[in-house]
């Protein structure tokens, strides 16, 4: 179990004015921000960080709109921050989120889902190194 997670606020709820809505949020649930960015990802960058998903049929869909506008990317520390983060984001499906979760209240829908949270704790740690050298973590 780690103490890391990583984050993005997707450009969907950046552009709906939620940044800080979620991030009070996340703050509010306990975590620690120890490294955040406000970026936009190119199409080499974005397919990069998916390339997990580069033969499913969403892949093109996903970099696309991953690439639509600027994101806020974060790396989180709590214990328990993988398990627990996933339950603060809630079902990727808002419309299946429980009530009060981030995309429950920030989501339009399972594409444009306000947030990414990190599944596992290698990937957290891999996430979180893809968008941050150890001299921006604190």
């Amino acid at each position: 179990m780690s103490n890391i997670t990583f984050t993005m606020i997707k450009p969907d709820a950046v552009a709906n004015g939620y940044t800080g809505k979620i991030m009070d949020q996340i703050i509010e649930a306990g975590f620690t921000i120890r490294a955040m960015k406000y970026t936009k990802l190119n199409v080499e960058t974005a397919g990069a960080f998916y390339n997990i998903h580069k033969e499913r049929p969403f892949f093109g869909d996903l970099v696309s709109f991953m690439t639509s506008g600027p994101i806020v990317a974060a790396v989180l520390e709590k214990n328990n921050a993988v398990a627990d983060f996933r339950t603060l984001i809630g079902a990727t499906d808002p419309k299946k989120a429980e009530e009060g979760t981030i995309r429950n209240r920030f989501a339009e829908s399972i594409e444009a889902n306000a947030v990414h949270g990190s599944d596992s704790d290698e990937n957290a740690a891999n996430e979180a190194s893809f968008f941050f050298n150890m001299f921006e973590r604190f």
